[in-house]
């Protein structure tokens, strides 16, 4: 049952059970012969009814029920409720017996139909389903996507399409009906339809941007490089301000050998506040591969990339450390690091990049200080504690390299390498320590590793 339906249902309780009760009791009618008597039991069993449905004894509020109907079967509420109660007990041939009596005596009430088109929705029984949800249909247009959606469940791919482009015609497109449409393509393999029915919905309306975005799609999916291409040349001339259609531009005019207005599309890509950074990152990274690959547009891509603002997420800062640290620039790279992890504090593989390149830059204390930040949030990752101690030795702070590095070997798991290292670590700890002992067993470890490798 949709939300809005069930909102309704509870709507519709909340009057029909004061008319249900103001139906068989008049209070300012004196009781005759043992009618008075009857219409308080019946109060008295409907309202127990209620109470023992609110705290979940569907049970006893089937009791309840019946001994109201025992003393008037004339009120479809009742049967409405015994319904409903016997669905939440999972007894659905006797909720669909009750909710059926409560239509005979009630035959145009919506919610009564719409309960026991739940029942057979439930028990899977699509005969009866299509026919309650054909009654259904006159109340509210989206029981016709009901109708849809039940159709396509039962494999009636060509009926549920049918309704979907009648729905489309008379109150425009839905995100929820296009949806389902795909799922029926999706079924169906019919990838004739979908980009027919795309290819309309771009003559009807050629200012639509997603129609054509989606066409582009679905003809990139399917390998059909020119149509692909032409629809998005065709968005440009009728969208000539379109950002988005340039994330497909670009790769087309690369494949072409188009170099400049590759490049012109990248930028607008890159400046534009209406992509995502995920998809601009991803535009970032074709062009650093691009420049690598034709070292002459370098300083273009240094150009383009030194005037964007970096995206939220710092994936662009991300892409362009990595470029520099391939061109072995380590100084520029930590800057894209570092304004990477600006953005994401506790992204592990940039704060692992960021420490090893303090390291390698000499930058001991800004080493010694990020990693203590950091094994605060992964006190468990032995490569802070190795950079710690790392730093800690040529900081000449042996006691603190000795305590990290002490700490950080015991999550050390299966990485032989990585445990030689803390050895060697240790060994040269404890010498300046002036414990030759220990700094000669540690090294003897790091030799009996490196040896039995």
């Amino acid at each position: 049952m949709k939300y809005n339906n069930l909102i309704k249902v509870i709507f519709l309780g909340i009057i029909l059970i004061p008319q249900l009760l103001m139906a068989q009791v008049d209070f300012n009618k004196t009781p005759d012969d043992d009618l008075g008597d009857i219409e308080d039991k019946y109060q008295e069993h409907f309202f127990e009814a209620l109470k023992q449905k609110g705290i979940e004894n569907y049970d006893r509020a089937i009791k309840a029920l019946l001994k109201c109907v025992e003393l008037d079967d004339s009120e479809p509420a009742v049967y409405f409720e015994l319904g409903k109660n016997y669905i939440q007990l999972k007894n659905f041939g006797a909720a669909e017996d009750v909710l059926k009596k409560a239509i005979a005596k009630d035959s145009d009430n919506e919610w009564y139909l719409n309960e026991l088109y739940g029942v057979y929705e439930q028990t899977n029984d699509f005969d009866n389903a299509l026919k309650t949800i054909k009654l259904l249909v006159k109340f509210h247009p989206d029981y016709q996507e009901n109708l849809a959606n039940l159709y396509f469940k039962n494999g009636k791919f060509r009926q549920a399409l049918k309704i979907l482009d009648d729905m489309d015609k008379e109150y425009g497109y839905a995100k929820s009906r296009d949806y389902l449409r795909n799922e029926i393509y999706d079924a169906n393999g019919d990838d004739k339809d979908r980009i027919e029915n795309l290819e309309e919905r771009i003559t009807s309306n050629p200012k639509d941007e997603q129609n054509y975005l989606k066409l582009i799609y679905r003809y990139s999916e399917q390998n059909d490089r020119k149509n692909a291409f032409k629809t998005a040349q065709k968005l440009l001339e009728n969208l000539p301000s379109s950002h988005l259609v340039h994330l497909a531009l670009y790769k087309f005019y690369l494949e072409d050998n188009e170099t400049e207005k590759a490049i012109n599309s990248m930028e607008i890509v890159l400046k534009s506040d209406t992509v995502n950074p995920e998809a601009k990152a991803k535009v970032l990274n074709d062009f650093v591969k691009f420049a690598q690959d034709n070292p002459q547009y370098e300083e273009r891509l240094l150009e383009i990339t030194a005037n964007v603002a970096d995206d939220e997420t710092g994936k662009s800062s991300a892409e362009m450390a990595q470029y520099y640290l391939q061109k072995g620039d380590k100084q520029k790279a930590l800057s894209h690091f570092k304004i990477a992890l600006q953005r994401d504090a506790d992204d592990f593989e940039t704060i692992k990049k960021v420490l090893l390149l303090q390291i390698d830059l000499d930058m001991f204390s800004d080493a010694v200080t990020l990693s203590n930040r950091i094994l605060e949030t992964f006190p468990s990752q032995p490569i802070l504690y190795l950079v710690n101690g790392v730093a800690n030795n040529n900081l000449q702070q042996y006691k603190e390299a000795v305590e990290s590095l002490e700490i950080g070997i015991d999550y050390v798991i299966d990485n032989v390498i990585m445990e030689i290292d803390f050895y060697k670590q240790l060994s040269t700890a404890y010498k300046y320590l002036n414990n030759i002992q220990k700094s000669q067993s540690f090294a003897k470890k790091a030799e009996a590793l490196l040896n039995g490798q």
